[in-house]
């Protein structure tokens, strides 16, 4: 298979992740989505107010720097450790 396939398929697995996993590691999950998918930001930082959304903001602006492959990698080894994590 394909990175972008392999991509996809943890994508899936993703959400099947335990309630329990921490707000970083589901933070660091949407930043390297969102850098894979999308690309570097393109959107303005949102207001203090939308503390959810420029939480989501800031993880996807953490991994700006990424290209697409080297984030759609780094989002697999991300789930695969936490699925790991969750079973031990």
């Amino acid at each position: 298979m394909g990175l972008k396939e392999d991509f996809d398929e943890y994508a899936q697995k993703a959400k099947t992740l335990p309630a329990g996993t921490s707000n970083d590691n589901k933070l660091e999950l949407y930043g390297l989505y969102k850098q894979a998918t999308v690309g570097p930001v393109n959107t303005d930082r949102p207001g203090m107010f939308s503390m959810t959304e420029r939480a989501k903001w800031d993880a996807w602006k953490a991994v700006e720097g990424k290209s697409k492959d080297e984030a759609m990698s780094d989002y697999i080894t991300k789930v695969k450790q936490l699925l790991e994590e969750s079973k031990a």
